[in-house]
């Protein structure tokens, strides 16, 4: 049962404190994350003959987060995905959102929470070791209303389950969409293509993107599909059809439906398992999506962790999620959020391997 974490220095971002903490549970397994951020620095859990590897994409060094493009193990926010056009209504009035050349709000704006500087609180209870991150976005950030307080927690636990939670609070009426934005190899951080992970999404539909990327608003059925993912079928089985839909996003780009409903139930959202080293990855989320990214956009010129290169495809997101582009669509679950509410969701990820 016994849990240990530790805590060091790890530079200053205009004029504030970056700490990185390293949590480790009874098994071996260890997570490092830091409050620039909120990032998961390094996850290094065992393979099938007991080797501890580093399965996540990630820096050294502060720097390589500040300078990062890719929100490589950051917390995305306020709003994580697309939102097309940038102007949202809320109760009533119009709100214009930071928006990107291609006319669309990304992954919370010019400065989203994956460049903020969180305050930190660590602990260490029955359940697990882990840190409480805080961030404060005040009112207008981004185009976004109202002062929100989000907090993350990461716990891990002694059954090598990864907990991440959120949990928000607003002064005004406002939109929230969160997510943790890891790139895992289960081979190693810097083993190159994820192409022969096998992947299994027990979800029967996804949602289709226009030109910009922006769900067309359809709950489209997977069978049939190179998105059918019902099966463990290899990511690189598929990938490079002749599919408008993994051609316009240069691969899997894409969101799946988990619920169509808000609830707190906790679901199986996905598997993946790594054929060299045996190792599985399960996520379950009370989110209703998960967006799958398959690293489309990473390249040789990325200078990782002991100086490895993060090549095309080299990483898998598993982005749990509301739908993107949910305020522009009735339809999907909402993602406002009220003054008296609170936004909570849980998503587990959890460490193993099959002989």
């Amino acid at each position: 049962m016994k849990y240990t974490i530790s805590q060091n220095n790890w530079g200053e971002f205009n004029g504030q404190q970056i700490f990185i903490y390293q949590l480790t549970n009874s098994n071996g397994v260890k997570v490092s994350v830091t409050n620039f951020g909120a990032a998961i620095q390094s996850l290094s859990v065992p393979d099938h003959a007991g080797n501890m590897v580093d399965v996540v994409l990630g820096y050294d060094d502060l720097q390589g987060y500040i300078d990062d493009q890719f929100y490589i193990g950051t917390v995305v926010g306020r709003f994580a995905n697309r939102i097309a056009g940038g102007k949202v209504l809320i109760n009533g009035t119009t709100h214009q959102l930071t928006v990107k050349d291609g006319g669309f709000h990304h992954h919370g704006g010019k400065v989203g929470f994956n460049k903020k500087v969180w305050k930190p609180q660590s602990f260490t209870n029955e359940d697990g070791v882990g840190v409480i991150l805080e961030y404060m976005s005040e009112d207008g950030e981004e185009g976004f209303p109202g002062n929100l307080t989000t907090t993350v927690t990461y716990t891990l636990n002694n059954q090598n389950q990864l907990i991440v939670d959120f949990d928000a609070v607003t002064d005004q009426s406002t939109l929230i969409n969160l997510t943790q934005h890891a790139y895992f190899n289960l081979a190693g951080h810097n083993a190159g293509s994820i192409l022969d992970h096998q992947l299994q999404l027990p979800l029967t539909n996804y949602l289709p993107v226009n030109a910009m990327q922006v769900p067309e608003g359809t709950l489209t059925p997977v069978s049939g599909t190179p998105f059918d993912f019902i099966e463990p079928t290899a990511i690189g089985e598929r990938i490079n059809e002749d599919n408008a839909q993994l051609i316009l996003s240069r691969g899997y780009d894409h969101s799946w439906v988990v619920k169509k409903q808000d609830s707190d139930e906790l679901k199986l959202a996905a598997t993946v398992f790594e054929p060299i080293s045996k190792r599985t990855l399960n996520v379950f989320t009370t989110e209703p999506g998960i967006h799958i990214y398959t690293g489309n956009f990473l390249d040789e010129t990325i200078t990782g962790k002991q100086k490895s290169s993060y090549p095309f495809r080299s990483g898998l997101c598993l982005e749990t999620q509301h739908y993107p582009d949910a305020p522009n669509k009735p339809h999907f679950p909402s993602t406002l959020l009220n003054p008296g509410e609170r936004f909570k969701s849980r998503t587990v990820f959890e460490f193993g391997v099959n002989d």
